[in-house]
């Protein structure tokens, strides 16, 4: 709303001239004039306050309409939800999971089992990943934890200092020490600084308990599979180890147990001599008695 105020007792309004910088006086605006501008105004108001009112009720329909559609969405994700048989909540909670395991694949965060644990595999058998907002990625998702498991680890090499051992240098590369077989199987045949070595012995890792500093071993590429029988690998030799270690205390308690029955043996006989040599003596004055 505009609000106009004239004055009819001889008002002058006067402007700058850009040019000579002169002063003009403007005519004055009559009665009648400003009665005609008036009605005019006033004519406008009247259609813009007829126009606002017409807005206002768009505004109204659309808000009813919108409060409307809102409910009919509601409704539709409800129904849509209860199809893969979950919640509001429930999608919540596995957009959270679904975002999580979806970070740790595509920066290839800790290992494969690590993002099938926590959480595709939850996920795969979740109907919630068939929602539009997942299926898409979840596909893009599945592929790269496949390209991923079929990755073989870090080639390389590594040069032993003193205190190592292949279970340290295995947890090391591989970030398990349970794949140190794969280490010393690569290295049976010969290490990479073979011509360097001094000392025959040290070309080749025969014992995986004797490694020698400044050996460069080979730290070979493993898929899932072969640390998986790498693994198999060492389990099966510390039973080994364990079944040796018992039988070796069980030879040495074996061992003592003979050893003192020998003792007692020994202690025995030496007791029924000293009988015996007693007997004789007592005979031999008893004769000359």
């Amino acid at each position: 709303m505009l609000a106009f105020g004239l004055s009819l007792n001889n008002a002058n309004i006067f402007a700058q001239d850009d040019d000579d910088d002169e002063e003009v006086e403007m005519e004055e605006m009559d009665e009648e004039e400003w009665q005609r501008q008036m009605d005019e105004y006033n004519a406008q108001k009247t259609q813009l306050t007829a126009r606002l009112a017409d807005l206002q009720k768009e505004i109204d329909a659309m808000k009813s309409k919108s409060a409307q559609l809102d409910k009919d969405w509601e409704k539709c994700e409800a129904d849509m939800y209860a199809m893969v048989g979950t919640t509001k909540s429930g999608v919540a909670d596995f957009r959270k999971k679904f975002e999580e395991t979806e970070k740790k694949i595509n920066s290839k965060t800790g290992t494969p089992a690590d993002a099938r644990k926590m959480y595709f595999d939850e996920i795969t058998n979740d109907k919630a990943r068939c929602l539009p907002e997942f299926a898409d990625r979840y596909e893009s998702m599945k592929k790269k934890l496949a390209d991923w498991e079929g990755m073989k680890s870090p080639e390389g090499t590594y040069t032993v200092v003193k205190g190592d051992c292949l279970w340290k240098i295995s947890k090391m590369k591989y970030n398990s020490p349970y794949f140190w077989p794969a280490i010393w199987d690569a290295n049976k045949n010969g290490v990479v600084n073979e011509a360097a070595l001094k000392h025959r012995s040290h070309k080749k890792v025969t014992n995986p308990n004797l490694i020698y500093p400044g050996q460069v071993l080979k730290i070979p590429t493993l898929t899932d599979a072969q640390k998986k029988e790498a693994e198999m690998k060492s389990k099966q030799y510390r039973r080994t180890r364990h079944k040796k270690s018992t039988t070796t205390d069980d030879v040495k308690k074996d061992v003592k147990k003979d050893e003192k029955k020998d003792v007692k043996k020994d202690e025995k006989k030496d007791v029924k001599k000293d009988e015996k040599k007693d007997v004789k003596k007592d005979e031999k004055k008893d004769v000359k008695k």
